[in-house]
């Protein structure tokens, strides 16, 4: 089991890289333009080192509702699909298909009234 502090800094990474991917702007300057970790990384970050599935499989352990269980594992889902088909930024950056997963990103961030 882990201690409450391990779990809010989990889900502090995990909202952190939400962020992220809810930001174009930010994207462009550091996937694009090469100022911080590329695309890849920032997967990693999102299904490694924040361990979002063991988040997911112990929601209520993390004090989140089963509303924010429910955005959080749609957006999950759809950002692994995306995922398993671009690889590089400069391929998706401009898509539709980013476009909604940068908005799904944003809906999370309400979702657990985290600030950009």
């Amino acid at each position: 089991m882990l201690s409450d502090e391990t779990k809010k800094n989990l889900l502090k990474l995990l909202l952190g890289v939400i962020t992220a991917l809810s930001n174009k702007e930010l994207q462009e300057r550091i996937w694009i333009n090469g100022e911080g970790p590329d695309f890849t990384e920032t997967m990693c970050t999102f299904f490694d080192d924040a361990n979002v599935d063991y988040i997911l499989e112990n929601y209520k352990e993390f004090g989140l509702t089963d509303e924010q269980y429910r955005i959080l594992k749609t957006f999950r889902d759809e950002f692994e699909a995306f995922s398993d088909d671009y690889y590089e930024a400069f391929e998706f950056i401009d898509t539709p298909e980013w476009d909604k997963i940068t908005k799904k990103a944003t809906e999370v961030l309400k979702a657990f009234n985290y600030e950009k």
